[in-house]
């Protein structure tokens, strides 16, 4: 389980940089055992939750648990736990698919034969047989994609983190992406993604969380979400919660 509580993270607040508050006291659970959505905005705070999750930054305040260990006081114990796919895929591109992968299986201590096997599987899972020994550079994004989901895996990690992670991906390969997250859900392991696809989110999702003005507006599963949002499809209550909470942060900003 990861537990979040009063998380905050500010950008800024000098004479040069006006203050910008990305997250506002945010406090949630994230399941085991659980597909859990992220929507919002370009702007809204998904990555920036998904960074101070994994460590990349330091929240401004609030803790974040990740199985009994805190990011900020260890996080190297708490990054072992992690599966990791963010917006900026970092492939090293002289290194083939397989290599990409097998160094970041040797870096959470992965070794001989098990680790091999768990290559050739989520190659196997994601089709990837035809880049595989590939060098990474020319590859196009859904290939880059690919790579980086694989080594986000290879260590079979307890959490998984997602951004974005059918982006450029073709139709077969997305399926495929899809069937591996449910297997991961039948593990017990705790699933987070972003997404822009609404017909992906409400398809594959336990929980939906909503994320508007830095603050998570709206929680639950597809049914509560539509009606928190007033609305019959997830775009439109998606639109509504966002628009409600931008005129509640103006309203609070004029007062």
């Amino acid at each position: 389980m990861i537990r979040i509580q009063h998380l905050s993270k500010t950008f800024g607040g000098t004479k040069k940089q006006p203050l910008i508050r990305a997250l506002d006291n945010v406090s949630l659970e994230l399941r085991d055992g659980e597909i859990t959505g992220l929507l919002g905005l370009n702007g809204a705070g998904k990555s920036t939750l998904m960074r101070l999750i994994y460590g990349l930054l330091e929240p401004s305040a609030g803790d974040i648990v990740i199985d009994g260990l805190d990011v900020r006081t260890d996080p190297d114990e708490a990054r072992k736990h992690l599966g990791v796919l963010p917006d900026d895929t970092g492939l090293y591109k002289r290194l083939t698919s397989r290599e990409n992968i097998r160094y970041f299986g040797e870096l959470q201590g992965l070794r001989g034969a098990a680790l091999e096997a768990g290559i050739e599987q989520l190659i196997g899972w994601l089709g990837m047989e035809t880049i595989a020994d590939r060098r990474a550079e020319g590859f196009s994004l859904g290939e880059r994609m690919k790579t980086a989901l694989a080594r986000a895996l290879v260590h079979q990690p307890k959490h998984v983190l997602l951004d974005e992670p059918t982006n450029g991906l073709d139709v077969i390969t997305t399926r495929s992406v899809r069937r591996l997250l449910h297997e991961l859900k039948d593990q017990g392991r705790c699933v987070l993604f972003s997404s822009h696809l609404m017909h992906e989110v409400s398809g594959l999702c336990d929980r939906i969380l909503v994320i508007a003005q830095g603050r998570i507006c709206a929680d639950g599963n597809l049914a509560a979400i539509l009606e928190t949002g007033q609305a019959s499809n997830l775009e439109d209550a998606f639109v509504n919660l966002v628009q409600t909470a931008a005129k509640q942060e103006a309203d609070h900003v004029a007062a």
